[in-house]
């Protein structure tokens, strides 16, 4: 059998209704390659490895766990990557998809990590802790729109799917869950360059209560800053707002 390990943010998925769910909203999408980022027990997995023609990989840090699959699934053999999601290289050449239970003690780190991979993964279908997911999807004016949701919907169109009640998971964790659809965007922002636009954005929640004009006072001229947008704080300004004020910096 298999233990739960608290340091790395496990909390199996048990509920068959919610695994269903998920799978239905996966089988939505058109695609050939497929990595499960947290396989766990195989909530998922069990599902995941008879897709019809799908190339499937599966990340897993906890060794114990990596010897339950391959024990309790012969097919994973040689579809494993026995590592941490956020050390990995890119798991495939082409495009691919990527889905998860994902642990909650990194699932932000994970979003970043896989914008770096934004070009090769058009569609991520996730759970996270309920507080991210809404992170993640939350508009300007939210105040608990962020620099995630910034860069994230930069790239991606993001739709919350559904709460996930804790008893759902085995042991069941003390905050709420929730599933999210990335979609990447077919259109591209117009915005000076993307490391200019990365800045921006975290240097203006960095001090999110101070208006604009204050919190990204460096990275313009003071002429620019006479413009009115400049008078809102970060949580006001929309991903175009960002973007076409990127093209403005120094």
């Amino acid at each position: 059998m298999y233990t739960h390990k608290k340091s790395l943010g496990q909390h199996f998925l048990k509920d068959e209704n919610i695994i269903g769910q998920i799978i239905d909203v996966l089988k939505e999408e058109k695609f050939t390659n497929l990595l499960e980022v947290g396989p766990g027990a195989g909530a998922l997995t069990n599902h995941l490895i008879n897709l019809p023609s799908v190339n499937f990989k599966a990340v897993e840090l906890d060794e114990e766990k990596v010897i339950y699959l391959l024990k309790t699934y012969p097919a994973l053999k040689d579809k494993i990557i026995h590592q941490s999601f956020l050390d990995m290289e890119k798991p495939f050449e082409d495009s691919f998809v990527v889905i998860g239970n994902f642990p909650y003690n990194i699932s932000t780190q994970i979003l970043f990590k896989l914008l770096q991979w934004k070009d090769d993964v058009p569609v991520i279908i996730g759970m996270f802790q309920k507080e991210v997911a809404e992170r993640a999807a939350s508009k300007e004016g939210s105040k608990i729109y962020g620099v995630l949701s910034v860069l994230v919907q930069a790239y991606y169109e993001v739709e919350y799917l559904f709460d996930v009640n804790n008893n759902c998971f085995y042991p069941p964790p003390k905050v709420q869950s929730g599933v999210i659809r990335l979609k990447r965007k077919s259109s591209t922002l117009d915005y000076k360059s993307e490391k200019a636009f990365w800045v921006l954005v975290k240097t203006a929640f960095n001090q999110r209560r101070k208006t604009m004009r204050n919190a990204v006072k460096s990275l313009f001229t003071e002429e620019t800053l006479k413009d009115e947008i400049f008078l809102k704080r970060a949580e006001a300004l929309s991903v175009d707002d960002f973007a076409r004020l990127s093209c403005k910096m120094k």
